[in-house]
């Protein structure tokens, strides 16, 4: 007998399953991944929003934890994993992220990323499933320590585009989809695996759109990996886009040129008066990064309400990380 279980159990090593688990399928991550995306969504419940009442950014632990222990917080984990041709910041043991190119699934841009006061902010963290969001269907109800996973989960985060980041917010499927079509059916799927990894649920609307997308996509399943599939973007490089803006100015001054010759050039018209600039926001204010994460307004990117260079201890643009 003994001999047999030896003999399983060497089996098991060589093929990667888990001690004891010779005659079980591998386990699962409890995402649903491999599964066809629309049957996973059939299996979530609907119900209506629940009131965000109580939610702060701290309900879902502290931001950006290392929850993997791996020394590096986790904003900087899915940098490194997003980002390509990635520099490090000096003795940082490869964590933090001075400087890469990201291709935005959210866009299908190629972005410079450069970690700064001024240029942090173009690339963003993204939840897939916002947390606010989160909260209202299903979040109110896990444990602290689960929602802190949720939170950190790589599977449930992207970097993206600052400005799609911040266009999305806290909404779901029915408020907000990726201006990149390309990516929505994978982008749809992800939300399904979250939530059903989380237990969490849809309302009927969010439901709506979801199916909505999947029916272009009727083979799409829940990604079974972390990150983003290059082949699903719709790519519009850098350089794509310089050849572009140098060939619309070409145009632009062949035809300033040809008005110049044809016609005399006008008197020039006076100047616009300057417009008012508008006063800068002051109505809110976190004496430090403690009181901000209270009020669930963590990370306060420059430009948002509440942002002081005080709070910026790294002076990349992020306060409170």
């Amino acid at each position: 007998m003994m001999v047999v279980l030896s003999g399983l159990l060497a089996a098991s090593l060589a093929i990667g399953l888990p001690v004891g688990s010779a005659y079980a399928d591998e386990p699962t991550d409890g995402t649903g991944a491999g599964t066809s995306a629309t049957e996973v969504l059939d299996s979530l419940e609907v119900k209506g929003r629940a009131p965000k009442t109580g939610y702060k950014r701290t309900q879902f632990g502290k931001a950006w934890a290392d929850v993997d222990h791996n020394g590096c917080d986790t904003r900087n984990d899915i940098l490194n994993r997003d980002l390509t041709g990635v520099r490090h910041k000096w003795r940082t043991h490869n964590c933090v992220v001075k400087s890469g190119k990201l291709h935005d699934p959210y866009t299908g841009k190629d972005i410079k990323f450069k970690k700064g006061k001024k240029t942090s902010t173009a690339v963003q963290i993204d939840h897939v499933v916002a947390l606010s969001d989160a909260w209202q269907k299903g979040a109110q109800k896990l444990s602290e320590e689960r929602r802190t996973a949720l939170a950190n989960d790589p599977y449930n985060l992207l970097a993206v585009q600052g400005r799609a980041n911040q266009k999305k917010s806290d909404g779901d499927a029915a408020t907000w989809l990726p201006s990149n079509k390309g990516f929505r059916c994978e982008y749809v799927a992800r939300q399904i695996g979250v939530k059903h990894k989380y237990s969490l649920w849809v309302t009927q609307a969010e439901k709506e759109a979801m199916a909505k997308v999947l029916s272009s996509c009727p083979t799409q399943t829940v990604p079974d990996y972390t990150g983003v599939k290059d082949s699903t973007a719709e790519k519009t490089t850098e350089s794509e886009q310089t050849e572009q803006t140098q060939t619309e100015q070409s145009a632009e001054q062949a035809q300033q040129t040809q008005q110049t010759t044809q016609a005399p050039a006008p008197e020039p018209a006076p100047a616009p008066a300057p417009a008012p600039q508008p006063a800068p926001q002051q109505d809110v204010y976190y004496q430090n990064c403690t009181a901000a994460r209270a009020a669930g307004a963590t990370p306060i990117y420059q430009g948002q309400p509440g942002y002081r260079s005080q709070l910026d201890r790294d002076h990349d643009g992020v306060a409170c990380e």
